[in-house]
Order: C-alpha cells, then structure tokens, then sequence
C-alpha cells in the first residue's frame, strides 16, 4: 500500500477544522512535496519529519513522496502537523498499520531527534476532534492533562515517535526521557499570583461609594470607569475585583482554558482555568497585544484572555487611541474580530472592564484645584482620550476621592471582606442565572435593552427621572438601558423580585458619578 492518511487540527482562533493529511509513495527520482496551502513553517515539516523518522530507527521511504493536507483551499500554518505527517509516511511506507489511525487525530511538532514537543491550542484541537466525531488522539506528553479535559476522547501522550510507532505496533514503547512542558513563563491568569489572592476589600478604607459600586459592577457583569488623583485607592479596588466574582462554571472553564490553550499559557499541572483572569496590560502595550493577531498564526490578545474575567486599564488615557477604540465592539457584542487579508478569527471577548484615569496629567485637580498645573486644553485633551462613545459603554462612573487617616480609621467599623461582599455577589448572581434561564445570556450586563424593556420591564413611575435626563439630553438610550440593567443589579443584590424607585435612584447615581443615596459617607469634621 503506496497511500495512507491521518488526521490533525486546523485552528482559527479557538475554533478547530479537521485537516486530513494523505501520503502517497510514487515512482520516480526521490522527492518530498508537500501540497495544501501549507505556510512556510509547515513547508519546513518535510525536513524534520525525514529528520525525526531516521533518528527513531526507521528509515524514510527513498521514493518520491507527495503530502496532501485536505481542504486544500484551508490556509494551514505552524508545526503541530508534524506527528500526523510522520505517521502517514510512515504509514505508508507499511512500517505501521496504517487501519489504527482511522479514529486518531495527531497534534504535536516533532524534535530533529524524534521528540514530541509540545504545541499551542491542544485543548481546542481536542476540543474540535471530539466535536467531529473521533476517539482518540495522540499528543505530546506534557499536554495529555489538557486534553483529557474535553470527554468522551481518549488521550494518548507520547513523548516520542518511537513510542508512538511501538504503541500502533503492539509493542512495548520505549522508555523515552520526558519532554518539557510549553513556556509558559507569561503566565496571565490572576490565579498564579499569589498577591492578588490575599487582597481583601476591607483594605481600602474610607471608600464606601467606591466599594459599593465595585459590588455592583461584579454582581451584574458590570463595566466601571473610576476617576480620582493618584494615590485614592483605585489600583486596590480594580485588584480586588476578581476575588469577588464567582468560580467559573464547567462551560465557562472550558472557554477560558481554550482562549490560554491557544496562546500557549496553560500550566501543564494544572491546565484547567477555573477562576476567572485578571489582565492588567501596561498602557504602552501594542494594539495586536489587547486586540489579538499576528502575521501567520493569529493569536489571542489581552481582551479575549480576560473573557469571564476582568481586564484592568490602569492610566486609560494613556493607552493608544487605537487600542481604546478597539474595545467598541467586544464591550457590545462579547467577541472581537480580528481581520487580515487571508482569514478573520473570531475570539469570544465577554469581560469586565475596569478603566482608572487621573482626573488630568498631573492629576492635582481635585477639591478646589488649586495644586493643578495643567492648562485648560491639556485637561480637555487628557479627557478627550477616552472617547464619548467608550464612555457611553461604560455602565459605572465614580470619583474616587483622597480620604484622611481619620477617615480610614473611622471607617473599619464598616468595611465588609471580600468572603462577605462575595456571598452576596454568589446569591445575586444565582438570581439572574434563574431569571434568565433559557435565554443566551448569564447576568444582567449582557442582555440587550429591548429584551430588557420587553421581557423585565420597570414600572413606568419608577422611571421618571431617567425619562427627564433622557429627554434633557444628559442622558442617551444606551444610558437609559445601562440604568435599568443596574437596578436590576441593585435588586438582586437586595433580594428583591423586581427593581423599585430606590433602585432606579442608586442606578442613576451609579450611572452618573453622583453620591450613592443610602450609602454613607461618614464623612468627619476635624
């Protein structure tokens, strides 16, 4: 038999295509080809696999070979095809049975010496060869944990061809030295940072409007925009918020793991991401590093990687107006795409975002202003950065003010730890997930505003002042809806069963910066 095929993964973001490689042997001088839109690291798989093949004992078939990867109008790149390519040469060259790879899907890069390295996006692959129906596959061995995650697929780690070879041979695979794992020195998820997991909301005193907006904004999916001069406690709140959101669910876990599968920063020991990530890029980070891309192989960026999580903006009119203004789509619709001239991935993008801006450049303009030093065009500027429309999508404004010593003193009375507001953010959570059940939507941030006003509408004569600031112009219909989606945030985190007037009067207050009615300040007179 001159012919033999395998599979592997096509991945476009986190969404996988099976690609099937076929191998046939022919007459004539002694040639590889590989055919199928492959890019150029893929065109270099025919020397490491030749390479790989005569150093695990086997010989490459002295023929000329020609390599088909199906769809051949599919563009592939990257050197995860390189285990399904030796295995169908070898396949058939008749060293193996080529019959026990018709339920096998192969994901790996193979080493000049036959090593199995490990690869990028074993989750989603998996993920992909289970949806199309096969049972198995075969991947490098530090990855075998990721892609045991997806059931009802065996996973077969190998750390070597030769292993593989022996194993489709019924023989005893040999005893290989092991692979290392992925780098994954980047990590991103706020779970590997042992600081963000001890911080306690009841650290930032004499914020108890900052803290209750902060409550808010986890309970219902909520994004926040907090203004104040450095110093004010705002990189506190923003650290403290993904210890107030609840575990991720089974689905969710797996979305987010696939997003950091892709990007290569997974943790071998512990592949699946079960609490939701925390990303705070620096403001001079590049576009494609928030939005996602890359030249052959599009990669996520900061925006997908915090999907079910928060994605942290600290110094936001710092950042490039590019960047800002890529988040209109994915604050709107929960996904970004990423466009080039030969494909376009889509990468879910369904986060919360947390910006934090000084109230101008030297961030003095507070109170009476009077330490200010900047102009009047540079504080319009410095505002301008961050557009109408990014603020528009913003459901929760606060100024969060300087606090005396005596201020902070006074208020650890009423301070409330991150397990106390957690609780409470848990039980309005399960209310929404009951109230929306059946419908595509988990908390109250991510349903539309015509689904809101017909589905769960509030009572005309609660909303007569968002009427009057709607009509007055102070306030536009997206932020009319944001006002109602919050009060059916403040609702759930009282229990109730539908939003009153003392909600709507919160929402607003939460909408538009101004003192939240029945918080208290406690502010102290000397």
């Amino acid at each position: 038999m001159s012919l033999a095929r395998t599979q592997s993964i096509a991945l476009a973001g986190i969404h996988g295509h099976v690609v099937e490689i076929e191998s046939h042997l022919g007459g004539g001088l002694p040639n590889i080809r590989l055919v199928g839109l492959p890019d150029a690291s893929l065109n270099e798989a025919r020397d490491r696999c030749k390479a790989a093949v005569a150093n695990s004992g086997l010989s490459w078939p002295n023929r000329r070979v020609t390599i088909g990867l199906s769809p051949a109008s599919l563009p592939k790149a990257g050197s995860h095809y390189d285990l399904a390519i030796a295995l169908s040469v070898i396949a058939a060259d008749e060293k193996i049975p080529g019959d026990r790879l018709h339920d096998s899907v192969a994901f790996g890069e193979l080493a000049l010496d036959g090593r199995c390295r490990a690869v990028p996006g074993v989750l989603p692959a998996t993920m992909a060869a289970a949806e199309a129906g096969f049972g198995r596959v075969i991947v490098p061995e530090p990855q075998a944990g990721e892609a045991a995650l997806v059931p009802g697929v065996s996973v077969l780690g190998v750390r070597s061809l030769r292993q593989i070879v022996a194993f489709l041979r019924g023989e005893d695979p040999p005893d290989d030295p092991p692979v290392p794992p992925l780098d994954s020195s980047t990590r991103v998820a706020w779970r590997a940072d042992s600081r963000l997991q001890s911080l306690d909301l009841a650290d930032v005193l004499g914020q108890a409007e900052a803290r209750r907006s902060l409550e808010v904004a986890a309970a219902g999916g909520h994004h926040i925009l907090m203004t104040g001069p450095p110093g004010a406690g705002k990189t506190m709140l923003a650290e403290r918020l993904p210890g107030l959101l609840p575990d991720l669910t089974d689905r969710e876990s797996l979305e987010v793991s696939a997003i950091h599968s892709v990007a290569g920063l997974l943790a071998s020991d512990t592949p699946l991401v079960t609490r939701p990530p925390f990303l705070d890029p620096h403001h001079t980070a590049s576009t494609v590093a928030i939005v996602g891309g890359g030249s052959r192989v599009i990669r996520p960026g900061a925006i997908s990687l915090a999907h079910h999580g928060v994605l942290f903006l600290d110094e936001a009119p710092e950042f490039h107006v590019r960047v800002l203004e890529a988040l209109r789509q994915p604050l709107e619709s929960g996904e970004i795409l990423v466009a080039r001239a030969q494909c376009a991935t889509r990468f879910p993008a369904r986060f919360i975002l947390v910006l934090a801006a000084n109230p101008c450049p030297c961030g003095r303009n507070y109170g009476t202003g009077v330490d200010c030093e900047c102009s009047a065009a540079a504080k319009r500027r410095y505002h301008d950065r961050l557009s109408g429309p990014i603020r528009d999508r913003v459901d929760v404004t606060r100024a969060v003010q300087p606090v005396s010593r005596r201020e902070m003193r006074e208020d650890r009375a009423y301070a409330e730890s991150t397990s106390v507001v957690a609780d409470r953010i848990s039980e309005a959570r399960s209310r929404q997930r009951r109230r929306l059940e059946g419908s595509p939507w988990k908390c109250n941030a991510e349903v539309p505003g015509p689904e809101f006003r017909k589905r769960w509408p509030i009572g005309a004569g609660h909303l007569v002042e968002v009427e009057r600031q709607l009509a007055a112009g102070r306030l536009s219909a997206r932020g009319a809806d944001k006002v109602m989606r919050l009060a059916w945030t403040l609702a759930d985190l009282e229990a109730r069963d539908e939003p009153g007037n003392d909600d709507v009067c919160q929402a607003l207050s939460l909408r538009t910066s101004d003192p939240l009615p029945g918080v208290a300040t406690r502010l102290l007179t000397a």
